[in-house]
């Protein structure tokens, strides 16, 4: 576990970022790939087009997530830690609604399927997530609690889960949920195989996560916990399921509308 490769002079190169950055360029190559597969190369196109804006619309998504609803006791103790995304604090949930804003925007100016572009891009995401917990794991972030046993990852000085729990053994809660992501993305893979109703596998997919995010979240040991003792992840992984079902439902009745017409 190193939070650094190297250096370039005085430049340090973190494990997060580069990490990070293969995750996104990753994700989006296999976007990119199963588009040109399905000989959608017009959608293929927009990809590569939107993969800049969409790319900053989910950093300061995941950012904004991160500092006023995961931590903000913190960061409002620490306002110049706000920018510092090199030093952790990106969530995938507040990156998701971020990218998917700036979709919004992108297929109506240019008069696009969103449920289409969606449905291709989720496969992805799901990959780029994986390797994103491994950054959080090199960075010694998204810890889990203490396992109480002898058990466990000790992260070295250095990082916030020492910083937090000290020499204590915690739980590999970003290590499963890498792997999990890793299961969702090859059964993403399986179901675009079949002939789902468009916007489906999309919403297979936040759904998956969420209910994944929300049983992995009881064993976090980073977040502060609410009602019911949820974190903030919890929450919106439970408001991110109930606005799929909703959407899985018009998405239904909205087909069925067209074709009785």
């Amino acid at each position: 576990m190193f939070q650094y490769l190297g250096h370039i002079g005085s430049f340090p190169i973190r494990s997060y970022s580069l990490l990070f950055i293969l995750a996104c360029a990753l994700g989006i190559g296999v976007t990119v790939t199963l588009a040109k597969l399905q000989k959608k190369d017009y959608l293929a196109e927009h990809l590569l087009s939107l993969s800049v804006p969409m790319f900053i619309g989910a950093i300061i998504g995941s950012r904004f997530w991160a500092v006023f609803l995961f931590d903000w006791g913190y960061y409002s103790q620490h306002p110049e830690e706000i920018i510092a995304i090199w030093h952790g604090g990106l969530s995938i949930q507040g990156g998701i609604v971020g990218a998917i804003l700036v979709g919004i925007w992108y297929v109506r100016k240019n008069k696009l399927s969103f449920w289409e572009l969606a449905d291709l891009c989720a496969p992805g995401l799901l990959l780029g997530q994986s390797i994103g917990r491994d950054a959080n794991l090199m960075n010694g972030d998204a810890f889990g609690d203490p396992t109480g046993g002898n058990w466990g990852i000790l992260y070295p000085e250095g990082t916030n889960a020492r910083a937090t729990f000290g020499d204590k053994p915690l739980y590999p809660a970003e290590v499963w949920e890498g792997q999990m992501d890793v299961i969702f993305f090859a059964i993403l893979m399986i179901l675009m195989q079949k002939r789902l109703k468009r916007g489906y596998l999309f919403l297979i997919g936040n759904t998956l996560y969420s209910i994944g995010r929300f049983l992995l979240e009881m064993l976090r040991g980073d977040s502060p916990r609410y009602l019911f003792h949820w974190t903030t992840a919890q929450w919106t992984s439970v408001c991110v399921i109930l606005l799929c079902i909703a959407a899985g439902i018009y998405l239904h009745y909205q087909e069925k509308r067209v074709v009785q017409s």
